[in-house]
């Protein structure tokens, strides 16, 4: 198991944080089966999204930091979803550089996001994955979540159509 640091991320850390996006987005999304030939991974997120991101606080953003190294980050906030209470928290992305899979950096990750959601008063947290993302899919519902069979839905991903579910736990 690997020992990180996490912490707010800063400025200073947005081109890392849409880098290491991008390539574990695309790594991530490797196992999943789209039916296409194009992998399915979102563009959109690009470093003026982090600086925005972080400098108001929307999503709040944190990075895991193995010594100078950024290896992975959490963006969380209230829920994005429509007719939510004030009190539901989301996941809005965590992503953990490949080669630190399976070393605790992503439960590193959701433990300061609790914390910060707790903070705001949350007391309840939800996470759109893909359902083909079985890594994802397995690693939050051995952090608790459980699924939201009735919300599954179909949103484009690039070139590609992805089934998403909503997955949700107290906090």
């Amino acid at each position: 198991m690997t020992t990180v640091e996490v912490r707010p991320a800063t400025m200073r850390d947005a081109a890392k944080i849409a880098e290491l996006y991008a390539a574990t987005a695309k790594e991530a999304f490797k196992t999943m089966q789209t039916g296409s030939k194009v992998l399915p991974v979102p563009e959109e997120k690009s470093t003026t999204y982090w600086r925005e991101a972080i400098e108001f606080a929307e999503p709040q953003v944190q990075v895991a930091v193995d010594g100078s190294k950024i290896v992975g980050f959490v963006g969380y906030d209230r829920s994005r979803d429509k007719g939510t209470p004030n009190t539901l928290g989301e996941i809005w992305d965590i992503y953990v550089d490949a080669a630190y899979w399976g070393q605790g950096v992503g439960l590193a990750l959701w433990d300061a996001a609790r914390e910060g959601l707790q903070e705001e008063g949350c007391t309840h947290v939800s996470i759109w994955v893909p359902i083909a993302n079985d890594r994802a899919m397995r690693f939050h519902e051995l952090a608790g979540f459980k699924r939201e069979m009735s919300s599954a839905k179909t949103v484009p991903m690039g070139p590609v159509k992805v089934e998403e579910i909503r997955l949700k736990q107290a906090l």
